[in-house]
């Protein structure tokens, strides 16, 4: 009995303990308030989307048993080989709920197609395809990242969850050339001139780098199948699979055997299998502008064919997405990006939104309403009807604002309330380093994401609790990214934001650097008198009075939302 009983008091100490361990957590940031995930009937506008966007390889690892794959075992340098993550990895966290409580509504992953099987060495040490931008064979997909039936499984899994799934093609190059890897045919690919970015014709039909085949995008001559890889094909068991459907996309379309056109049907099989909901395109500016067109007419196509079979598993009726990486293409510069000698429109050419390079340059010399204003008015005058795609961060801007993590929660308010769609880098939202010892170049950007620290640190996890509850007010409100912007008060910051879409209207008012303990948050105007309000960041309900509502509480934020 006395064991007993000493044994219950022990197992009664350690429930305590971690009790009180999980409240020191709850108590380090007033902030810490349990995250409402309010459901909210409201239509998906990709203009105002909350875009995660992931390296596959440095995310989550689902599945050990392919971390190697091809022999790809030679010593690497600082975070230039593969690690293990992978697609069953991103399928368990949505699972897990991970990106739900995050409000993402869309996820873009690094390209999962089979990459060159050797690796390179340009003097930041080996490097294997652990990016995913090095392509040896379009219609198969790498082993290290997974099967066509975890693919299949992810785009079930997110869309199941309310998540669409943008796929990263590369259209313009193919891997680099290695003792595994044979150059293309001359007919598909270029090796010279290196790119000088001053003129069209030099960016368009040249080699970004050195030892980065590039397509020949813009030819139209017909070119046989590489002997390579229909040796591959063969030996794999699918070669006539193969044929036969080419055979049959080039008699329905009546492209000619250009590359391009290969290019374009291998991705496009993507959405046609799987209902892959948009593409995000690398490398715009380096191919010709009609080659997009092109590759979006195709998708189109290949994406109402799948809704056309899958009538049970379409989420709304939005056409197939496409945005486009147009290296340093800002949103001042409206619709069109200035080669020097020549202007393209590429919203003309299969684009809804473009990525926008100049956020964080906002965000630096701007404060919050010189940032809202300018954007809210360019999107309703240059870019109506089209949208850009913000960010802070990325895989390959060695200049990403806040590269220290010093001004986390800053981060998160700038990136999720400015209007347009909004792309979150895997671990900003958890500070995840972006300063590596060791690294060459942008690998620095590219650590494994941060799980153990999340699980360890309390900072981390009052860090995400901002960044859930600021992303869940985003996705269930589309007037936060795609609605009209509106100041209603400049000391304390307040402004409104409306959407009105057939019958759907979404009003909301965000208070942002407020006193804490009592505020007044006016609202006159926006919401009448006796209006019932929630502040989704306490989680107060409040009521309007003489045009303004009243909080007392430890936060310098408010999120309102109308009670229904």
């Amino acid at each position: 009995m006395k064991k007993l009983l000493i044994a219950t008091a022990i197992i009664a100490l350690t429930i305590a303990c971690k009790e009180e361990k999980k409240q020191e957590v709850a108590n380090v940031n007033t902030a810490t308030d349990s995250i409402p995930t309010t459901k909210v009937t409201k239509p998906f506008v990709w203009e105002g989307a909350n875009i995660y966007f992931l390296l596959t390889d440095r995310f989550n690892n689902g599945n050990p048993d392919n971390d190697v794959s091809f022999e790809r075992n030679e010593e690497t340098g600082e975070l230039r080989g593969f690690m293990g993550g992978d697609i069953q990895g991103i399928t368990k966290k949505i699972e897990d709920g991970y990106f739900t409580e995050l409000g993402v509504n869309a996820i873009w992953f690094t390209p999962v197609v089979e990459q060159i099987h050797g690796g390179t060495d340009e003097g930041t040490g080996m490097t294997y395809g652990y990016h995913g931008y090095w392509t040896k064979d379009w219609t198969s997909l790498d082993p290290n990242f997974g099967t066509k039936k975890d693919l299949e499984k992810l785009v079930k899994t997110a869309h199941k969850n309310g998540i669409r799934v943008l796929l990263d093609v590369v259209l313009n190059h193919t891997g680099p050339v290695t003792e595994k890897d044979p150059l293309w045919p001359t007919e598909w690919v270029r090796t010279e001139p290196v790119c000088k970015f001053t003129t069209y014709e030099n960016t368009t039909s040249c080699v970004l780098v050195d030892n980065l085949p590039d397509i020949r995008t813009e030819t139209d001559e017909g070119v046989a199948i590489p002997d390579a890889l229909l040796a591959k094909w063969k030996n794999e068991g699918r070669l006539s699979t193969e044929l036969d459907e080419l055979q049959l996309f080039f008699e329905r379309t009546g492209y000619s055997r250009a590359p391009r056109f290969y290019i374009i049907k291998w991705l496009t099989d993507y959405v046609n299998d799987y209902g892959i909901d948009g593409f995000r395109v690398d490398t715009v500016k380096h191919s010709t502008e009609q080659a997009w067109a092109e590759l979006y007419k195709e998708a189109s196509f290949a994406f109402d064919t799948w809704k056309k079979k899958h009538p049970d598993l379409i989420l709304d009726e939005n056409p197939f997405y496409m945005v486009g990486e147009v290296y340093n293409y800002g949103i001042s510069g409206g619709r069109e990006y200035d080669f020097g000698d020549k202007k393209v429109d590429y919203f003309n050419y299969g684009f809804k939104s473009l990525i926008n390079f100049e956020l964080k340059y906002d965000a630096q010399s701007k404060d919050y309403e010189k940032v809202f204003k300018k954007y809210h008015e360019l999107l309703n005058s240059k870019l109506k009807g089209k949208s850009v795609l913000n960010y802070l961060t990325s895989h390959d801007d060695g200049s990403p604002f806040d590269k220290e993590r010093k001004t986390p929660y800053y981060d998160a308010n700038i990136l999720l309330l400015t209007p347009g769609a909004s792309q979150i880098y895997y671990g900003d939202e958890t500070s995840r380093n972006l300063t590596i010892a060791g690294t060459e170049g942008d690998a620095t950007l590219r650590s494994f994401m941060n799980w153990e620290e999340l699980d360890s640190i309390p900072e981390k996890q009052l860090i995400l609790k901002h960044w859930q509850k600021l992303g869940q007010f985003r996705n269930n409100h589309p007037a936060v990214g795609a609605g009209d912007h509106k100041m209603l008060s400049s000391k304390p910051y307040v402004f409104s934001r409306s959407y009105v879409n057939m019958d759907f209207k979404d009003k909301v008012v965000v208070g942002l650097d407020l006193p804490k303990g009592k505020k007044e948050i006016t609202v006159k105007g926006f919401f009448g008198d006796g209006t019932k309000l929630m502040d989704t960041f306490s989680n107060t309900e409040v009521e309007v009075k003489k045009g303004k509502v009243t909080l007392d509480n430890e936060f310098d934020m408010v999120l309102l939302e109308l009670i229904k």
